[in-house]
């Protein structure tokens, strides 16, 4: 039985499809995010009461994300190491309002987002090409347009986008 070009067309691009979103499930190899003592982040140190954070709600995606966005800027065969040391997500809760907003993160500009993260970039031959300490902070963070995302983290990635962007000669 012979088979149509079409459906050959569709094949062909589900296997296309089929290896893309393979390599999209496997996380890069070449960046490592750790955290330094999270308990102790200033985020947590706000997580009581009703206010209770798990340190994972927040952590985990962030790490996927860092380790995601930060491979993309790598050159073949150089190797990143992150530690986050601090984590202040941007807003607080203010008890103050009363219990109708207990679980509710008001965000202005006088909480914005912060990171603090040590880091160590390493040449294909492992030599160290770049180390540092940075002290990520966005204090206009709610001029950008964030009309439409509801992602949660959206003010922390941006924080990251922001440092990653200026590539790895200036990391």
């Amino acid at each position: 039985m012979k088979s149509s070009p079409l459906l050959r067309l569709l094949c062909v691009a589900c296997l296309a499809l089929a290896s893309v979103m393979a390599r999209a499930a496997i996380p890069p190899d070449n960046v490592e995010v750790r955290y330094k003592d999270p308990q102790h982040f200033t985020e947590m140190k706000r997580s009581f009461g009703v206010h209770r954070i798990h340190a994972n709600d927040y952590l985990e995606p962030l790490k996927v994300y860092i380790v995601q966005r930060a491979s993309r800027i790598l050159a073949p065969g150089q190797r990143l190491d992150i530690e986050v040391t601090d984590v202040d997500r941007a807003g607080e809760y203010e008890p103050w309002r009363g219990s109708r907003f207990d679980d509710v993160r008001i965000v202005k500009d006088i909480y914005p987002p912060r990171i603090d993260l040590d880091f160590t970039l390493y040449g294909p031959d492992g030599d160290v090409l770049r180390k540092g300490h940075r002290s990520l902070r966005d204090l206009s963070f709610l001029s950008h347009n964030f009309v439409a995302d509801q992602d949660s983290l959206r003010y922390e990635k941006s924080l990251i986008d922001m440092w990653l962007r200026k590539g790895t000669g200036k990391l």
